[in-house]
Order: C-alpha cells, then structure tokens, then sequence
C-alpha cells in the first residue's frame, strides 16, 4: 500500500515555495514508490479500492513524491516502480469522506487509481479541481509528472508509451476540469497479476515461429534478440522500443540499416553478425548513436570500408568487425579514444592508418589479414607550389574554422574530411608523401593475438608526411 504521511496541511504553503520543476528533477533519480503525504481520507480502503479492467489505463513506472519532506529536512529515497493507471468512477459507496468545507467532485466524478504488484488494490486521488500543474516537457520520451493539490504530492511518471501517455494526461485534464469523460470511465473492479506482465523488459526470439507478427513488442523492453528469424530488414516496429538497451539481430540476412536507427537513443549495445550487411552508412554515425552507442557486432558480414564518419562515435568501447572484406580501416581510427576491445580477423587489410598508432587498446586480433611488407620506396605525391586548393585545406583545418556542405560544395566536405595527418600533426589533402613501416602491436594493445602462424605481432603502418624536410626528419628519427 502507499504509505500516508499524517502532517499538517499548513506545511503545505511553505512546502510548494521551495519545489524545483519535477519535470526535470523526477527523472535524474532512478524510480520504488514513496508513500504519498497528506490527510488520512487519501489512505486506500481496502477492497474498495481497486482497478477497474476496463477503465482507460496507463501502464508504465511512478513515484509519488511527497513534497512536504524536503520542507522537514527529509529525502525522497525510492525509485520508480512498475505499476497500472487507471482512470476510474467513482461511486458513492467508494468515494472519499468530505473535507472540511465540502467535498470535492460530484457522486460521479473521476479519479486516479494507482495500483502495483504489491498494491494491487491501489491508492487513489481525487481529479476534479484537484490538479496543480502538468510538467509534460519531456513527454515524447514517456516522461511527465503531475502536481496535485491534495494530497501535496507529484505523481512521478516514465516509461510509458508516449502517445498513450498523451492520451491518458489529455483525459486527466478533462477529468480535472470537471468535463465529461464517461466514455472511459466504469465501475472500480480488481486489477489482475497478468496487467503486470506487460511490463517485459526483455525478450529473447531465436526462432522463426516465435516471431511476433501481428502483436506487438512490449514498449518496455530493454533488451531485445531476435536471431535465427529470417529478417531480410529491420522491423519498424523496434523503433517504437525507446527504451531499448541491448538490440541483438544477429545471424539473419539483412543487407542494410535503416537511419532511423540512430533513433533509439538510449542504445548501447547492438549485434549485427552474421547479417549480409555491405556497409555501415554515414547517417548512423551521425546520429544519437555517437554519444550511447559502447557495443558494435559487425562481424560475418560483407563489409568492405567503413566511412571517415564512423570515428564519430566516441563511446564506443568494444568493437568486432572479424570475418568481414575489409580492404582498410577509418584513417581517422586514433580517434576512437574509448576503444579498448578490436577485432577484425580474417579480413584483407593490407597495411593499419598513421593513426591506428593512437589507440590505447586492452585486446586486439588482427590475426588472418593479408598484410603486405613495407615498401623500400616511399610514394611521394609533392607539388611545388602548394595548389589553391591544397592551401586552402590545410589552412581551414590547421585553424579548425569550422565548414560544412551549407557553407562550401558537398564535395570539398568530403576532401576536408578524408585528409591526411602528417607526422608533425599539420594535414594535407593530395599533396603528400606516404611511407609505411612497420610497428609492433604491443605498442598499442596490452593483449595481442598474433597476427599470423608465425608467431608475429608487426603489421604494416602507412604514415603521411606534408613536406619533404617532415619525411627526411621522420627517417632520421627512425634510424
């Protein structure tokens, strides 16, 4: 049951003077619900108070937040809890006692009826005339909360479905407002256990049976597998899953991603192997995944190159890429700064990018590549004097003015983005000299699998030199 905190209303006042914006603070805590403070009449009463199965219902996560404890020196210390919304009607037999003053609300009147696996009989409030404020700034995401006036509490609200959300807070102002709302409204009846079940929040399908075709995914779900399905495309209906973690689509025959998977924002973990992919686009690596995404299975693909974008993706920490037609790596790899887990065995990489040497790794397998031996003689691609266009490169990216395709033509975007990285740390875009080496992998990874049966842990590295007095400096170091 929700416990009731019996103080007094005049607290009430200086309560409300000193609350911050629920809209945002209820959600930097993680949410098991807090007993609601108020008067005694609020306390549940018994078998009365039950949910109606009928009755318009919102399932998702709540805490009820009691705002006269901070004005005791008191902290809320639950988190949310799973439970079931109902807006229900009340009958004379179940209605609250009268305040002093006169009973709020007629014989008929709505309320809200909050009920969880340990309540299942619930606790409820009284709606008409008795809403504060909505705080729905945050409602596209399945969050809002609700300041009622008595009791002194804020309904704490998130992961719900954020149009039934809409739905179920455009009712409740209705119900405030005293309008009619008999449409959604019936009899107080019990809640069932199996109202709770919807509340997955993982969900493993290694089968094509067990697909779901015409039924939904639960909106809750966390962590989602659907292997050995068949999928030769994304199922759209996984982008409605904004709560989803974990996403495991491996061993299927999809052949492309669609954007809109940069969508699910909260996504840290995705495993695409075994998958006829050919590419990973550029709109993916642009997307929400930057910052979320730690996790990225690529492997037994068809993957030959992954774009200069792809290092975009900072958080990224394990990444898998064996198994695929890799002919070379992002050169922009030492970007990765995050990244601590690589694999890409059994590729055909023939030499690692001048920046591969900047990545701080705990494991790498780079074993079954075919790595060529360094060239004696370098490729030297000068030009005296510097073209326009090569100033002008490496003048806007030694001085980061920043560029896009709103700004300059779309394919100047592309040049300025795959220029090399001279040793000295100055760029240049077709101007260059590029000599490889080799570099033991040691230097880069603690745990090295070798990268041949002979024992080898060297592979080839290219380096990139802006002038000539940059190569011949490098080769003295060397020696």
């Amino acid at each position: 049951m929700l416990s009731q905190d019996p103080q007094s209303h005049g607290l009430e006042k200086a309560t409300r003077s000193r609350q911050a914006d629920p809209g945002t603070a209820a959600y930097s805590r993680t949410p098991a619900l807090r007993g609601a403070a108020g008067s005694g009449e609020f306390q549940s009463r018994g078998a009365g108070t039950v949910a109606e199965a009928g009755a318009m219902k919102l399932h998702c996560e709540v805490e009820v937040v009691s705002r006269h404890l901070p004005a005791l020196g008191l902290r809320n210390r639950g988190k949310a809890v799973r439970a079931v919304l109902s807006l229900c009607q009340q009958t004379p037999r179940s209605q609250p006692r009268p305040r002093a003053g006169g009973e709020r609300g007629g014989g008929h009147s709505a309320c809200l009826l909050i009920c969880t696996l340990k309540d299942k009989r619930g606790t409820r409030y009284e709606l008409k005339e008795n809403i504060e404020h909505f705080f729905t700034k945050f409602v596209d995401e399945g969050k809002a909360t609700v300041r009622l006036k008595e009791p002194p509490v804020d309904i704490c609200l998130c992961k719900a479905n954020s149009s039934s959300l809409k739905g179920f807070l455009s009712a409740m102002r209705m119900a405030h407002r005293g309008c009619d709302v008999e449409a959604s409204l019936s009899t107080l009846t019990p809640v069932k256990t199996s109202e709770f079940e919807k509340f997955k929040t993982k969900m493993f399908i290694t089968s094509k049976k067990d697909y779901p075709l015409r039924k939904n995914f639960p909106y809750s779900l966390e962590h989602l597998q659907t292997s050995y399905c068949g999928l030769v495309r994304l199922d759209m209906r996984m982008l409605c899953l904004k709560n989803l973690r974990k996403l495991d689509l491996s061993h299927n025959h999809i052949k492309k991603l669609p954007a809109t998977i940069g969508d699910l924002i909260h996504l840290q973990e995705l495993n695409l192997s075994d998958n006829h992919l050919e590419s990973f686009s550029v709109a993916l690596c642009q997307s929400t995944l930057q910052k979320s995404l730690r996790s990225l299975d690529l492997s037994k693909n068809k993957i030959k190159a992954l774009p200069v974008q792809f290092c975009q993706l900072q958080e990224l920490r394990d990444l898998k890429l064996d198994d695929n037609e890799l002919i070379r790596f992002p050169f922009k790899m030492g970007q990765l700064r995050n990244l601590r887990f690589l694999s890409a065995a059994r590729n055909k990489l023939p030499f690692l990018p001048s920046e591969f040497k900047d990545l701080s790794l705990e494991y790498l397998d780079l074993f079954g590549n075919t790595f060529e031996q360094p060239k004696a003689l370098p490729v030297i691609m000068l030009q005296t004097p510097l073209t326009l266009l090569e100033s002008s490169a490496r003048t806007i990216l030694y001085n980061r003015i920043p560029y896009d395709s709103h700004i300059i033509p779309f394919h100047l975007c592309q040049d300025l983005d795959t220029a090399k990285t001279c040793v000295c740390g100055r760029f240049c875009l077709s101007c260059f000299i590029q000599g490889t080496t080799t570099m033991n992998l040691h230097s880069v990874a603690h745990t090295v699998v070798l990268v041949d049966n002979m024992g080898g842990t060297e592979a080839p590295i290219v380096s990139y030199f802006c002038s000539l007095a940059c190569y011949v400096n490098s080769c003295d170091m060397l020696k």
